[in-house]
C-alpha cells in the first residue's frame, strides 16, 4: 500500500515538473547546441589544411572525431526524444512511463556528455577529447538542471519505469497515425505467432526460414512497403518500414533482415535502373516471387569498397564477371543478385565500378549454387542465422547488357550510396527489435525468477538494468524513426541514418549483453531464446557499416556540412 502510494505520488511530482519545466529540457537542448558549434569549430581548426579537412589529421585525431559524433548522436537522440514527447503530450497520448523515460533520458544521457560518453566497452570519450571544458557546461550546475538530473538519475523513478513495464505497459511510440498503428498491431500478432514459437529451433538447427513463412510475408506485404504503388508495391515508405522491420526482429532478426534484401534491391533498381529494370523487376520483389541478395563485399576489402577487384567485361553483348565476393546474405536461394563489379580497370577507386543485376538459379542447402560459372562455400556464423552466408566465386558469368543497372557504365557506387540512408535506416530498426526482443525476454525472467524469498525483479541491480534498457530503446527508436520520416520527405538525411544505426546497433548490444546477465546461468544455456539473441545482436555493430566505419562518416559529414 505504502509503496504504490509513493509511487503515484512520484508520479505526480514528474507530470508536474514535467509541465512546469519544458523550458529548462529546452534549455538543455539550446546549451547542447551551442556547445556542439564549438566543438565542430575546434575540430574545424585543428583538422583544415590548405582549407579543406585534411585526411591525414582526421586520422591522426580518429579518437577525438569519433567521439564527437558520438556526441552529436547523443544530442540529436536527446532531441527526437523531445519532440516526441512533445507530440505525445500534445495530443493526450503521453503516459507516466513516457514522462518518466523522457526526464531519465535528459538525465543520463547529459550527465553522459559532461562526463564521458562510452563508444566501446573499452573507450571513453571526454569533453576534453572533443575541444570542451568543465566550463562549457556549468549550466548542468544551475539548480534547475540539477533538479533534472537528481530526479532523472533517481532509484524512485527507474522503480516507477519498471512498475509499468511490470503491468505491461511500455513507451509509446509516438506514431500518430491509424495505419501505422494497424500495422504495427498486424506484424506484432504474425510475428508472436509465426516467428516467435519457432525462431529458436531455427537458430539451433541453422536452417533457412521456411518457404512458407516467406510466403506469408509476402502475402502481409513485408517486400512491397516501400516499392511505389505503380511498380506493385504499397509505396507506403520508411516509417513504415521501421515500423514491420522493428516487429519482425522482435521475433528474428533475420525474419526483420530478409525485408533488407528487398529494399536494397528495391532502392537500387528504383533509383537507378532503366524503365524497362524496374518494370520487369520491382513488381516481381514486392510480390515475393523474386528474392535477392547483395553482392558487394571482397575477401580483405570490408567497407573499402573502391579496392574492389571483380571485373566485368564487355565483350559484345554480353559482359564476363569474374571475382570473388563473401558475406553474401542469403545467397543460395535468391533468384536475383546485385553485383558490383570493376568494368574500367584503368580507373582505380571508385570511378570504376558498376552495378549489375543478375539472375540465378534459386539453390538450396544441398545445392546453392546450381548454375554454371558459380560456386561457393558456406560461411558458418554464430548468430544472424535463418538465410545463411555465403563465400562465392564467379567465374566467367555471362550477363547481357541490358542488365547493367541504368544501362551506364561508372555509376554503381553513386547508385550503392543512394540506397544507404535508407539501408541504414532499415538497420537501426532492426536493432531496435533485437533490443526490444532482449528487453521483454529479461523482463520477464526478471518477473518468474524468485530468489532468497522474492522476485528478482525486486533487486535494484535488475531494476536498474531494465529501466536503462527501456530508456536507450526509445532513445534511438525515435532517433530511427525521425531519420525515416526526414527520408520520406526527401530531405537528405545521413547523417541522422548513420547516428541512427550507430547508437541502435550499441544499444542492441548493451540490452542483450544485460539481459543475458539478468537470467544468469541459465542465459548461457542454448535452449534459452536470450543466448540467441545476444548472438544476433552484436552482428549489428559490424554489418552496414561498422561502429569504427559509421562514425568516421558521421564525423566527416557534420565537419564538412553547413
Amino acid at each position: 500500500m505504502d509503496s504504490t502510494a509513493n509511487i503515484e505520488s512520484n508520479s505526480i511530482n514528474i507530470k508536474s515538473f514535467v509541465k512546469d519545466k519544458t523550458q529548462t529540457l529546452e534549455l538543455v537542448l539550446n546549451e547542447l547546441e551551442i556547445i556542439s558549434k564549438k566543438s565542430k569549430d575546434y575540430f574545424v581548426k585543428v583538422l583544415t589544411k590548405n582549407d579543406r579537412i585534411d585526411n591525414n589529421l582526421l586520422e591522426s585525431y580518429q579518437f577525438e572525431s569519433h567521439g564527437y559524433a558520438w556526441f552529436e548522436t547523443y544530442r540529436i537522440g536527446l532531441r527526437e526524444t523531445f519532440n516526441w514527447f512533445v507530440r505525445l503530450r500534445d495530443s493526450n497520448k503521453a503516459a507516466d512511463i513516457d514522462y518518466n523515460i523522457l526526464i531519465y533520458s535528459f538525465a543520463e544521457y547529459l550527465s553522459q556528455m559532461r562526463d564521458g560518453i562510452m563508444i566501446s566497452q573499452t573507450e571513453m570519450v571526454r569533453p576534453t577529447d572533443i575541444g570542451l571544458n568543465r566550463d562549457d557546461f556549468k549550466f548542468a550546475d544551475e539548480p534547475k538542471v540539477n533538479e533534472l538530473i537528481s530526479l532523472g538519475l533517481s532509484n524512485d523513478l527507474k522503480k516507477e519505469i519498471v512498475n509499468s513495464l511490470e503491468n505491461g505497459i511500455f513507451p509509446n511510440l509516438g506514431l500518430n497515425d491509424e495505419t501505422l498503428e494497424m500495422i504495427q498491431d498486424q506484424f506484432r500478432k504474425f510475428t508472436e505467432e509465426e516467428i516467435i514459437p519457432h525462431a529458436n529451433e531455427w537458430h539451433l538447427k541453422d536452417d533457412l526460414i521456411p518457404d512458407q513463412t516467406l510466403a506469408k510475408m509476402a502475402e502481409l506485404g513485408v517486400f512491397s512497403i516501400a516499392i511505389p504503388e505503380n511498380y506493385g508495391g504499397l509505396g507506403m515508405g520508411k516509417i513504415a518500414m521501421c515500423v514491420v522491420t522493428e516487429e519482425l526482429s522482435r521475433g528474428f532478426l533475420a525474419a526483420g533482415s530478409l525485408g533488407t534484401r528487398a529494399e536494397i534491391a528495391g532502392e537500387l533498381i528504383r533509383l537507378g535502373g532503366t524503365e524497362d529494370q524496374k518494370k520487369k523487376y520491382l513488381p516481381e520483389i514486392a510480390n515475393g516471387n523474386i528474392l535477392t541478395t547483395a553482392v558487394f563485399t571482397e575477401p580483405n576489402t570490408g567497407s573499402d569498397l573502391g579496392s574492389l577487384a571483380t571485373r566485368a567485361t564487355l565483350n559484345g553483348s554480353d559482359y564476363t564477371i569474374t571475382g570473388n565476393k563473401t558475406w553474401i546474405t542469403h545467397g543460395a536461394r535468391s533468384d536475383l543478385m546485385t553485383v558490383l563489379a570493376r568494368t574500367d580497370q584503368d580507373q582505380k577507386g571508385y570511378k570504376g565500378l558498376s552495378m549489375f543485376l543478375v539472375e540465378k538459379p534459386r539453390g538450396n542447402c544441398e545445392n546453392p549454387f546450381p548454375m554454371n560459372g558459380m560456386s561457393g562455400s558456406e560461411i558458418e556464423v554464430l548468430g544472424y542465422r535463418g538465410m545463411k552466408e555465403y563465400e562465392i566465386a564467379l567465374d566467367d558469368i555471362k550477363v547481357n547488357k541490358k542488365q547493367l543497372l541504368g544501362e551506364e557504365e561508372g555509376n554503381g557506387f553513386k547508385q550503392l550510396m543512394e540506397t544507404f540512408e535508407s539501408a541504414r535506416i532499415q538497420t537501426a530498426a532492426r536493432a531496435v527489435g533485437v533490443a526490444q526482443n532482449a528487453l521483454e525476454l529479461a523482463l520477464q525472467y526478471a518477473k518468474d525468477r524468485s530468489q532468497f524469498g522474492k522476485q528478482i525483479i525486486k533487486f535494484p541491480r535488475i531494476l536498474n538494468k531494465l529501466a536503462w534498457m527501456v530508456m536507450e530503446i526509445t532513445v534511438s527508436r525515435q532517433i530511427t524513426l525521425f531519420s525515416a520520416r526526414e527520408k520520406d520527405n526527401d530531405i537528405r538525411c545521413d547523417i541522422e541514418a548513420g547516428m541512427a544505426k550507430l547508437l541502435a546497433a550499441r544499444v542492441a548490444w548493451s540490452t542483450a549483453d544485460s539481459a543475458l546477465q539478468i537470467h544468469g546461468g541459465n542465459g548461457y544455456a542454448l535452449e534459452y531464446p536470450v543466448s540467441r539473441v545476444l548472438c544476433d545482436s552484436r552482428i549489428l555493430n559490424i554489418f552496414e557499416g561498422a561502429a569504427e566505419m559509421q562514425a568516421e562518416v558521421i564525423a566527416r559529414r557534420l565537419l564538412t556540412s553547413n
